[in-house]
């Protein structure tokens, strides 16, 4: 037999649930794609952009490291806002860097993933 949750007694948990989803989604569209990516495509948008060579091992490296922040929750907040911080700058960062070399468009295709950010921010605090 199966348990099932009452949101009546406990309606905090419904809260719970939606934020970790959404913060596990937007981790991994932050993540993920430099490892699904061809390698030969992210050296060549890395040459095209004109950053340095080992750019690309910092950036997923610190993308891992705001990643384990955000998702353990035993981390205190205050760390938890400034690994959002980050992502929000990189994500601003990637958008201007490829808006301008690429075009307008995608450079905005970029901002999609930054408004994925507030929304665990939003849901933990109410």
């Amino acid at each position: 037999m199966k348990k099932q949750i009452n949101f009546i007694q406990n309606p905090h948990k419904k809260e719970k649930r939606t934020y970790w989803i959404i913060t596990v989604i937007t981790m991994a569209l932050i993540i993920l794609p430099s490892y699904f990516a061809p390698k030969e495509y992210l050296i060549e948008t890395i040459k095209k952009l004109q950053f340095p060579d080992y750019f690309p091992l910092e950036l997923d490296i610190l993308k891992i490291v705001g990643a384990l922040v955000i998702l353990v929750p035993a981390i205190p907040t205050m760390f938890k806002e400034w690994a959002y911080v980050g992502f929000g700058i990189l994500l601003l960062s990637a958008s201007l860097a490829h808006g301008m070399v690429d075009g307008l468009a995608k450079g905005v295709a970029r901002l999609f993933r930054l408004h994925c950010l507030p929304y665990p921010i939003i849901i933990s605090v109410n």
